[in-house]
């Protein structure tokens, strides 16, 4: 935190004009948390809870100026990185990271498909990500999917998910959060991954259509846990109470994947 308290998170991700993943997630679970989030805006979408309709890229050197201001004025306690949809998007995003937050904690949420399947990163910037991003990593914070796509093989049961996710790390990352929310059954399993080895985490899965943004609102959780000078394992079992409560309190917006209850813990959620 900041000389005045402030736990300061700078989100480097795409916009969900939904609201409920995106840019728009991570403000309101940092609000949440108690942290003050600034952004560096990648890519604009045309989205809504049945799918994305649209994406507009910011031009790279806009999406590094957005950065460089913020970080040379506010500064950041933690930075978290959602969707980097191409090679010149992460290149400039590592870039601004060595000039002006070497020494920052990094939360690298690895976004490839939107809830609805849509895809929002082109197929050569997976590599890209793998190689340059992950070693800068305090956590990573993957689903299966995306953690099979990183690894390039299938990834199915608890002693799957422990290995996949040491190898992982094995990648560059000091933590791995392999989140197990795409298992079947009425239990979820999130495994941590740390020099000590893996824990495993079990939770109950809620009935709910009301889920979009679930990864986007966990990552920027683990961030503000961090920018608050919560160790790594205290983040991630914040944030994972907090996305419990979300889900569980959600209430339903459109016709498709609906968005969690961010603010489930603010005095608006009591009226």
């Amino acid at each position: 935190m900041d000389r005045f308290g402030n736990a300061r998170v700078l989100v480097v991700a795409g916009s969900d004009s939904g609201g409920g993943a995106g840019i728009q997630a991570d403000i309101k679970t940092i609000m949440a948390l108690g942290g003050h989030a600034s952004t560096a805006i990648t890519a604009l979408t045309a989205q809504n809870t049945l799918g994305v309709h649209g994406v507009h890229a910011v031009p790279v050197d806009f999406v590094r100026e957005q950065m460089r201001v913020v970080l040379e004025d506010i500064g950041a306690d933690c930075i978290k990185t959602g969707m980097l949809q191409d090679r010149a998007v992460i290149d400039a995003v590592v870039a601004e990271l060595e000039a002006r937050a070497a020494h920052v904690n990094v939360v690298v949420d690895p976004v490839m498909v939107a809830k609805s399947g849509d895809q929002l990163i082109s197929d050569d910037a997976v590599s890209h990500l793998r190689s340059v991003l992950l070693p800068r990593a305090k956590v990573l914070t993957p689903n299966l999917p995306e953690a099979e796509v990183l690894l390039g093989r299938s990834i199915s049961g608890v002693e799957a998910m422990r290995e996949a996710a040491m190898a992982l790390r094995a990648l560059g990352p000091e933590h791995v959060l392999l989140k197990g929310g795409h298992q079947q059954g009425e239990m979820i399993n999130d495994c941590l991954a740390s020099a000590e080895g893996v824990e495993v985490f079990t939770s109950t899965r809620l009935d709910t259509r009301c889920n979009n943004g679930t990864g986007c609102t966990l990552a920027s959780a683990v961030a503000a846990g961090l920018a608050h000078g919560l160790t790594v394992r205290e983040a991630v079992l914040q944030a994972q109470k907090y996305l419990f409560k979300a889900l569980r309190s959600a209430r339903r917006l459109g016709e498709g994947a609906g968005p969690v209850n961010h603010g489930f813990n603010s005095g608006y959620s009591q009226l």
